[in-house]
């Protein structure tokens, strides 16, 4: 592992029995394996953003919000609209979990797809077989209020121009706002593992 790989890393909460069908915002953020540059191949990068297009149109329980590619993750808001119109808050409960599996129409089941289809995509380009284009987690918030989601909306959109800054930037340094805003996640956000064993 590299040094700054586990440097951010926080002690977070899982929301047992949280049901991650429920209508509302999310906020996630998914990473290159190893934390690698993939995206700064613009071919890449274009990959990643025509996925990400294409997610609210095969999956009608999806909407999506601002969005960002950056060298070695991306950061997004995504809707889950199946239960009815838009809500903010952490209000579902799920019921109880029969194995080892996404549940369908849920966040983690439109964050494995996405990933496939992105994995899928890169490696035909490469004319590679398996190789791997990101870590097995992602980072999830469930968005509260309407002052968090216009603050991460601030923060997705103004990302580029603070990568220097990024927290996610194996050369960057954060800055005072960088560590505020992680911060201000800190206590309602979960680091969801996709592991065969994982379930949402």
């Amino acid at each position: 592992m590299r040094a700054h790989e586990g440097q951010y890393h926080r002690r977070t909460i899982r929301l047992q029995g949280y049901d991650y069908r429920t209508a509302g915002a999310y906020f996630i953020t998914i990473c290159t394996h190893n934390r690698e540059m993939l995206f700064d191949d613009h071919v890449l990068r274009a990959v990643a953003e025509q996925q990400w297009a294409l997610s609210a149109s095969i999956r009608a329980e999806v909407s999506l919000d601002s969005f960002v590619v950056m060298p070695n993750h991306v950061h997004g808001i995504v809707w889950i609209t199946n239960v009815g119109a838009h809500g903010l808050g952490a209000q579902g409960l799920a019921p109880p979990r029969a194995g080892p599996h996404v549940l369908p129409r849920s966040l983690g089941a439109f964050v494995r797809g996405y990933k496939s289809a992105v994995t899928r995509d890169a490696n035909a380009l490469l004319c590679a077989r398996g190789l791997p284009v990101w870590q097995r987690n992602f980072y999830e918030h469930i968005v509260r209020s309407e002052a968090d989601l216009e603050r991460i909306r601030h923060y997705i959109q103004t990302n580029p121009e603070r990568w220097a800054v990024d927290r996610d930037n194996p050369c960057g340094i954060p800055d005072e706002q960088e560590k505020a805003f992680w911060s201000n996640m800190e206590d309602r956000s979960v680091w969801q593992d996709r592991a065969p064993s994982g379930e949402r």
